[in-house]
C-alpha cells in the first residue's frame, strides 16, 4: 500500500470513522461460535485488515488468542483503546498487507479477512491455516445496486473471484449478493466460509 493510502485510512480513523461500528460483521458472529467448539482450548485466530478491531476483539471475547494486523496507526489506536474498555487481549500489530506475511505467521485455527480486497493475499491463506483450522471471507462485491463501500470497482471483487482463490478449501458456505448491514444499511458482498481439510 502506498504512503498515501496510508495517510488516507490514518485521516479517516484519527476523524472517527468506523468508531460507532462496536458490533461484529454478521457472517463472523453466525459462524465463529459455530465452529469453536470443534477447536482446541484457546485456539489462534488472525484479523487481516482488522481496521478499528470490532471483529477482533469480538473473536477475543470468545476466547481466541487474536492476532489482528491493520496498515493504519491510527486505526490500531482506537482498536487498543476499545479492547483496553471491554477488558480484553488481543495482539495488535500495524503491517502493510500487499507485502507477503511473515513466515511465522502460520498456524491459526481461524482467519479473518473481512471487507479488505487482496486475491493474492487470499490465495495463501490456506497454507497459514492448521489443518481443520478455518477461513471466514468477506469482500465487497461488484454490483450496479445502490450499497455502502467503495465507489472504486477495484476494491471490489468480481462475481466467484472469492470462491476460486481458495479453490482446495473444503466450503461450507458461499453466497453473493445483496444484504442488509446489522446497522441496517445495504451492502453487496460476496461471503464465504471454508475449512482447511485437517492433515
Amino acid at each position: 500500500m502506498s504512503e498515501q493510502d496510508k495517510r488516507r485510512w490514518d485521516a479517516r480513523y484519527a476523524a472517527g470513522a468506523y468508531g460507532a461500528r462496536r458490533h461484529p460483521s454478521d457472517l463472523v458472529a453466525a459462524w465463529a461460535p459455530r465452529i469453536l467448539p470443534d477447536l482446541p482450548p484457546r485456539p489462534r485466530a488472525l484479523d487481516l485488515a482488522c481496521g478499528a478491531g470490532r471483529n477482533a476483539r469480538y473473536l477475543a471475547r470468545l476466547g481466541f488468542r487474536v492476532d489482528a494486523l491493520d496498515i493504519s496507526d491510527a486505526g490500531l489506536a482506537s482498536a487498543r483503546a476499545a479492547a483496553a474498555e471491554e477488558g480484553v487481549g488481543v495482539r495488535w500489530t500495524q503491517y502493510d498487507l500487499d507485502q507477503d506475511l511473515p513466515l511465522d505467521c502460520s498456524g491459526f485455527h481461524l482467519i479473518l479477512m473481512i471487507r479488505y480486497v487482496n486475491l493474492r493475499l487470499l490465495r495463501g491463506l490456506p497454507e497459514r491455516l492448521a489443518p481443520g483450522g478455518w477461513l471466514i471471507c468477506e469482500e465487497h462485491l461488484r454490483s450496479d445496486a445502490d450499497v455502502i463501500g467503495p465507489s472504486n470497482p477495484a476494491f471490489r471483487v468480481a462475481p466467484g473471484a472469492v470462491l476460486e482463490a481458495v479453490a482446495g478449501m473444503e466450503v461450507r458456505l458461499t453466497t453473493e449478493g445483496v444484504v442488509r448491514d446489522p446497522d441496517g444499511r445495504s451492502a453487496a458482498l460476496a461471503r464465504l466460509v471454508a475449512r482447511r481439510t485437517p492433515d
